[in-house]
């Protein structure tokens, strides 16, 4: 038990109405994780087996007194969030709904934005979770802890250790060492101020909107006084971290509930295979039935591995450790699959070998073929150590790590694709190794759902559907708006083969 919090349920008072917000942003933001997030909204991507908010959704539903779980973000209005959200409602039988920011207001401005609907019903205190992190959601916990205290408008941070070089690229907390109070906060600092990181977790009373419109009022304030600017709007862009936490630390009101469990941030492809490994550990407790095993006739399972009811694996194919097959998969005899996630729709041909690697819906591996990755996971030896955040060229090329294959891809039978990223719809005829594959010919017509995921001068708003040709100029949205001048040697541009 960590210094500072109670065991779940411990002095605890009645049950309090709650309510949770879920930040899951929109289509500008989380481009590292491209190609992925162009075919469904990146929340909606499965990790080990269920969208990556199911997750929160399944945390926040355990919680006694928990009436609404709000979903906000900046996403156009989407046909798949829709049905998310639809059949969520009707497993966990509580109230799901999607409040849509008219921008991206940043952490704080959108729960300020919506405070009306959050506060809507008499909730005495909500949890904002941000969908990007997977994690055990000690929520309970947090909320006894916070209870422990006895102050009913104190708001608690989720914190967790992390080693010192890598505490800089998260917000750094200092806090009391008896009573957790937070007494400064500093978001990615560039000289170590402290261990323990925030998990992007918080339970917030509504006492919490007085301070972030301290705020609002003080960006009105500044912006007044200059020349040609929409005040109003840019004041509302408010971020928890740099304006709130750094203002509140100190004050007697902020506080830390340091957890030892699994966490993590889903900032990558990369990250969403190692997050895929810790969720299906935690199925061996909170979901057993959702984890394959050895049975007469069966594939071959090593370790965690999650197999979707609907798809079908040769009893040959050896899967695991930390495989996950989705909906409607076809693996052949022979297939070996180790760390990776297979999405909708794909087919591995018989005695293909699959290793680190995301293989895109409807994608299709011929016999023989060999597609492998390489890893991105903390240092295991180290027990506080976290999964680095990856940067995608080095020195003028591409930095080995998980092959991604995005959807609709083919690769031939007895080729290698190592370390490689193939862009949607391409049909591959050789073998290849650090390579982005995209082709400058053959275009990719998406469906009007993608519309908001692609560069503006593609975007036909009055046409179903839309010619889509992945070009060198895209790859600065696709895949890292900063690095687009760094990579010419890792570029294959590729017609039809």
């Amino acid at each position: 038990m960590c210094p500072g919090s109670v065991a779940p349920g411990r002095g605890s008072r009645a049950v309090m109405p709650l309510k949770a917000v879920i930040l899951i942003g929109g289509p500008q933001k989380g481009t590292r994780f491209r190609p992925l997030s162009f075919e469904v909204p990146k929340p909606l991507f499965p990790v080990a087996g269920v969208p990556m908010v199911q997750h929160h959704i399944e945390a926040c539903a355990k919680v006694p007194g928990l009436k609404e779980i709000l979903l906000m973000g900046f996403y156009q209005p989407h046909e798949a969030l829709s049905r998310f959200l639809a059949a969520a409602q009707q497993e966990f039988k509580i109230p799901i709904r999607y409040l849509q920011e008219y921008a991206a207001l940043g952490t704080a401005g959108g729960i300020y934005h919506f405070r009306d609907q959050i506060l809507a019903g008499g909730a005495d205190a909500f949890f904002v979770l941000n969908a990007d992190v997977c994690s055990e959601f000690p929520l309970q916990e947090m909320l006894d802890f916070q209870q422990q205290h006895g102050d009913t408008d104190s708001f608690v941070i989720l914190g967790t250790t992390a080693n010192r070089t890598q505490a800089l690229n998260y917000g750094c907390i200092v806090a009391n060492a008896d009573t957790q109070e937070v007494q400064h906060y500093v978001e990615k600092p560039s000289t170590f101020v402290s261990e323990i990181i925030n998990c992007g977790i918080y339970l917030f009373t509504p006492a919490i909107f007085q301070h972030i419109g301290e705020v609002f009022q003080r960006n009105q304030q500044e912006l007044a006084l200059e020349e040609n600017s929409n005040g109003w709007q840019r004041a509302e862009v408010i971020r928890l971290e740099q304006d709130v936490f750094t203002a509140l630390a100190g004050s007697g009101k902020l506080y830390v509930y340091k957890t030892d469990g699994f966490w993590s941030q889903i900032k990558s492809a990369g990250s969403a295979i190692y997050a895929s490994r810790l969720y299906l550990n935690q199925y061996s407790q909170s979901h057993p039935e959702r984890l394959a095993q050895n049975k007469p006739g069966g594939p071959i399972i090593r370790g965690n591995v999650y197999i979707h009811p609907t798809a079908s694996v040769d009893s040959t194919a050896v899967l695991g450790p930390n495989v996950s097959i989705g909906e409607g998969v076809t693996v052949g005899a022979g297939v070996r699959i180790r760390e990776s996630i297979i999405l909708h729709g794909a087919s591995l041909h018989d005695h293909t070998c699959v290793l680190n690697t995301i293989v895109g819906w409807d994608s299709t591996i011929g016999r023989w073929a060999r597609v492998e990755g390489t890893p991105s996971d903390p240092n295991p030896n180290d027990p506080y150590a976290k999964i680095d955040s990856e940067t995608l060229f080095r020195d003028g090329r591409l930095t080995p790590s998980i092959t991604i294959l995005g959807c609709s891809v083919t690769i031939p039978a007895e080729v290698v694709i190592l370390n490689s990223i193939v862009l949607p719809h391409k049909e591959l005829s050789r073998s290849y190794k650090n390579q982005i594959i995209l082709s400058a010919l053959k275009p990719c017509v998406l469906p009007r759902a993608h519309h908001a995921s692609l560069p503006t001068r593609h975007c036909i708003r009055d046409s179903p559907s839309i010619p889509y040709h992945p070009s060198w100029m895209d790859l600065q949205q696709i895949l890292a708006p900063s690095l687009v001048h760094s990579f010419a040697s890792s570029v294959v541009v590729l017609g039809e083969d």
